[in-house]
């Protein structure tokens, strides 16, 4: 980390004038929408006032998000900086490989070639709302109210109660951490935190519960005394660190040491397994939080991008290595995005408007078959033709990732306690097996020893549900999780506590940021459905709705029809969802994207291919299995075999 935290040094501590300018700059708007989008910014906000948007048709109200995503874009980014000199500038970071001109860089780095830093690792976490609005809390705004009382309380499962997300697969549980790990990863400092336990007794197995505070950016500006800054130890891009790293010198271990472009994996007879170091941590980008779930996603996209390099060698014979392996990362990190955004979106948000509206952010409202038959209708245009290949934009605000994504993306309760396996031949019952005993080292175990196949495993999860997002549904495992460097966590506290901790605002004034409107009653929030819980938030928040953590708001909140999450969540997901793919000049980028940078073989590996056909790819046992679902989204439940 010392190295990338020297890349991203920009501005030193200013004088008062500059901090005051720095501060006035940063209330400012990032940009300034063109007058036709004001007009219909307008005009869907008068049309809310009577009907909401999730209300509205289907095509309507796609143009409804569309519009809102606009006004999201103008009002809530900001820089996790004082100054954009952070970013760093071609004459201070010069791209001495031209290799990376068109391909992607480990660290992060040169994505932009006018700030070369953007969205690296090690360089800050940026902002939804204005830094001055997001201050590190006092001691008593910490631990106020207590954050172990708080996940007690509305976190645990009561009395094993598992509630279940019934629209949805285990699939899209393991697939959101899988994306989480490419995306961000706080640094740890090495100073604790001892988190008071409740009055009254507490069954936590220690005399005390510690917790490693967030470690704070070094000071680059006054600001930063009141608002600290956060790096992010993973690249923010869209790159799939979490299967090739964040550092150069990570991805060259994971490597073949032949020149074919592929990933190292270990081969027993015609099954592949993610290779382990001595401590039987698994070798991949990312390995922490592990269980049976990412070692089945690692596994696979790891299959994939060796058959892309497989694919690409055929076709070019003259690539070399590095050739084969840079096409190869650009392909497989597309098509994640592509999956994501096509497929994963619409099965959680499973609502008419997200449907169109996600297909649009890939295609344009002029669709996939005249997309792939005649290419971009639209040279700019991420509306008529999609975000890919409309040219990449910043909005204004450097990219990064921001805290508030990183808050509404806490989604433990997903997870289930237990998982039950079936064969993928025939059906039968194979285990059912608690899932804390699938974690860390074990999570390959059931695979090696052969009592389950990649197959089983797969089909097993595309049957299981995950958890509902919703009060009161944090697996217990997890409330209790000992890890291998052997801390004792309750997720339900941490998730709380980091919250507080990195400034994020309360589920009233979060709201409030974002132009929505805030309940001012305990029966408000809850929507008025659930009398008990909103008796049981207002004695836990001694009566004051403003001090509610926003994930407890957001949890508790009326859901909207199909929606697997908050409205409040989703207002986060529709600025940052597209400004993934609308930032990164390998997706946005208008001569990067296409055959000149994906090679003709991997653009149409891309465009052709969706999750159905990664899965049938690498384990041809499941395609029966598949087509039985005909177009039905692999992220909601498979037809059981026999059925």
């Amino acid at each position: 980390m010392a190295s990338t935290k020297g890349n991203s040094t920009g501005v030193h501590v200013s004088n008062a004038t500059e901090h005051k300018t720095n501060q006035d700059e940063q209330l400012l708007p990032p940009f300034t929408p063109s007058f036709p989008e004001r007009i219909g910014i307008g005009a869907f906000k008068l049309l809310n006032k009577v009907v909401p948007w999730y209300k509205l048709p289907g095509f309507i109200g796609a143009f409804n998000l569309a519009f809102l995503r606009i006004e999201l874009r103008q009002f809530n980014l900001y820089d996790g900086y004082a100054s954009p000199e952070a970013q760093g500038t071609s004459q201070e970071n010069p791209l001495s490989d031209e290799r990376y001109h068109g391909a992607r860089h480990s660290d992060g780095k040169f994505n932009s070639q006018e700030m070369p830093l953007m969205g690296c690792r090690g360089m800050r976490f940026g902002r939804n709302f204005p830094r001055h609005l997001t201050p590190k809390p006092t001691e008593e705004e910490l631990w106020t109210p207590n954050p172990r009382m708080i996940s007690d309380r509305f976190m645990a499962r009561r009395d094993g109660r598992f509630i279940p997300a019934t629209t949805l697969n285990m699939l899209a549980a393991a697939w959101i951490q899988f994306q989480i790990h490419d995306w961000f990863n706080h640094v740890d400092s090495e100073e604790k935190f001892n988190v008071p336990l409740p009055e009254g007794g507490d069954p936590w197995p220690h005399p005390q519960m510690e917790l490693f505070r967030t470690k704070q950016d070094e000071v680059r500006d006054p600001s930063d005394i009141k608002c600290p800054g956060y790096v992010n130890e993973n690249t923010a891009w869209w790159d799939g660190s979490q299967i090739y790293g964040s550092s150069e010198k990570v991805t060259q271990t994971l490597r073949t040491k032949l020149p074919d472009g592929k990933l190292t994996l270990d081969e027993m007879g015609a099954v592949s397994f993610l290779p382990r170091d001595k401590d039987g941590n698994p070798l991949t980008g990312f390995n922490n939080n592990w269980w049976i779930g990412m070692e089945m996603l690692h596994t696979l996209f790891a299959k994939e991008h060796n058959a892309i390099c497989d694919a690409l060698k055929a076709a070019y014979p003259d690539m070399t290595g590095d050739q084969i392996f840079d096409k190869a990362r650009l392909v497989n990190c597309a098509l994640m995005a592509k999956i994501h955004t096509v497929e994963w979106t619409p099965a959680i948000l499973a609502h008419p408007a997200l449907k169109i509206g996600m297909a649009a952010n890939w295609w344009g409202i002029v669709g996939e078959k005249l997309t792939k038959m005649l290419g971009r209708i639209s040279k700019t245009s991420e509306i008529i033709s999609g975000i890919p290949g409309s040219g990449a934009e910043q909005d204004g605000v450097p990219y990064s990732l921001t805290e508030e994504f990183v808050s509404v993306y806490r989604m433990h309760s997903l997870i289930p306690d237990e998982i039950t396996f079936l064969s993928s031949k025939t059906g039968a019952h194979i285990q059912t097996t608690p899932t804390a005993t699938l974690t860390f080292s074990n999570a390959q175990t059931p695979l090696r020893n052969g009592t389950l196949t990649f197959p089983d495993a797969f089909y097993s999860f595309g049957l299981a549900h995950p958890g509902a997002i919703t009060i009161n549904n944090y697996p217990s495992f997890l409330r209790t999780l000992t890890t291998p460097d052997g801390q004792t966590r309750d997720l339900g506290t941490i998730d709380i506590l980091r919250d507080r901790e990195r400034g994020v605002p309360r589920y009233c004034a979060f709201r409030r940021l974002l132009r929505m409107s805030v309940p001012t009653t305990f029966d408000e929030l809850t929507g008025g459905q659930n009398p008990a819980l909103a008796r049981e938030l207002e004695e836990a928040y001694g009566g004051r709705i403003e001090m509610v953590d926003a994930l407890v708001g957001s949890h508790a909140e009326p859901v909207i029809p199909g929606f697997g999450f908050s409205e409040t969540a989703f207002r986060v997901f529709i600025v940052m969802a597209s400004r993934r793919l609308k930032s990164d000049r390998f997706i946005a980028g208008g001569t990067e994207w296409g055959e000149g940078g994906y090679t003709a073989v991997g653009f149409r590996w891309v465009q052709d291919s969706g999750m159905k056909d990664v899965l049938g790819r690498q384990f041809p046992e499941l395609k029966q299995v598949l087509e039985r679902g005909g177009e039905r989204n692999v992220f909601a439940p498979w037809v059981k075999l026999g059925e």
